[in-house]
């Protein structure tokens, strides 16, 4: 007698997960944030027209045609000309660039100088915690953009400047916030053990506190963009900023004051460039936050 034919064992395949971590499961929070995932496109958008400008530009943006000065939107030119003729739209896509790198460099000079500060604050505390603190204090009690103005008045006008002044203004908020973050994190015991086995105050900051205070900073900074941007807009406004041939949205809004009534969309589209990248920046700062902050999410 025949044995009876063994049926086959299905093995059923089970896909692994990849490892939970936080900024996978941000990265997850932020893909199902609908308005912020826009103000990432809008974003990322003018970065790239900020890099590809030189390539975008239809026109010179410095090239003049006077018999051509204030002409309105049309299919030669999409957003006009003005009072000497330049095609506006080129002089936005290259204030894309000039904007875009004033507030990253002016953030990420922030971040890096109010991170060093808050750290050392934080950590070593008593005299030094006090004495930052109050400098802190101090700039904190000016408006930031008096206190913008003041420090380029002293260096002198020039696009350099007010990046170094927007960075200067923007010091006390970055380092406060890592403070902050700092003092939580280092009464942690992973912290105390790695001081009783006798790792060096450099090694705990670097490999222990600073990874673990980091996501703050992030969210704080791409908000700080936004706020950059506007800062030197309004610094090249006063002429405090960009000068010429340089230009930049804050520049082509000063020269273009004074023509508000017979050339509006000399103004219009500066303006609408600034507040689309704010925009941009300001929705994707809030779904940053909502992702990486524990206490946002349900």
């Amino acid at each position: 007698m025949s044995e009876p034919a063994q049926q086959p064992v299905q093995q059923k395949i089970v896909k692994k997960e990849k490892p939970s971590s936080p900024w996978r499961d941000g990265w997850r929070s932020f893909k199902k944030n609908k308005i912020a995932l826009a103000g990432a496109i809008i974003v990322f958008g003018f970065v790239l027209i900020a890099i590809f400008a030189d390539f975008l530009m239809p026109y010179g943006h410095n090239d003049q045609q006077l018999i051509d000065r204030f002409q309105p939107p049309s299919s030669e030119h999409w957003f006009g000309t003005d009072d000497f003729g330049r095609d506006v739209l080129s002089r936005v896509i290259l204030g894309a660039r000039i904007s875009l790198m004033v507030g990253f460099t002016a953030v990420i000079g922030s971040v890096i100088i109010g991170s060093i500060l808050g750290v050392i604050a934080a950590y070593y505390g008593r005299w030094v915690d006090t004495l930052i603190s109050r400098i802190f204090d101090i700039m904190l009690a000016f408006p930031s953009i008096l206190l913008a103005i003041a420090i380029v008045a002293i260096l002198g006008p020039d696009l350099q400047n007010a990046l170094i002044a927007i960075a200067i203004v923007n010091v006390p908020n970055f380092g406060r916030l890592i403070r902050s973050k700092v003092l939580s994190v280092k009464e942690e015991e992973y912290i105390t053990a790695a001081r009783a086995i006798g790792m060096s105050d450099f090694r705990i900051l670097i490999h222990h506190i600073i990874p673990n205070s980091i996501t703050p900073i992030i969210v704080q900074g791409t908000l700080a963009i936004a706020t950059a941007i506007v800062e030197v807009a309004a610094l090249s406004f006063l002429g405090l900023g960009a000068q010429s041939p340089d230009v930049d949205w804050g520049k082509m809004l000063d020269d273009s004051k004074a023509y508000l009534v017979d050339a509006p969309w000399t103004m219009i589209f500066p303006g609408l460039a600034i507040m689309l990248t704010v925009l941009g920046f300001n929705l994707m700062g809030d779904g940053l936050r909502d992702a990486m902050d524990p206490k946002m999410k349900n």
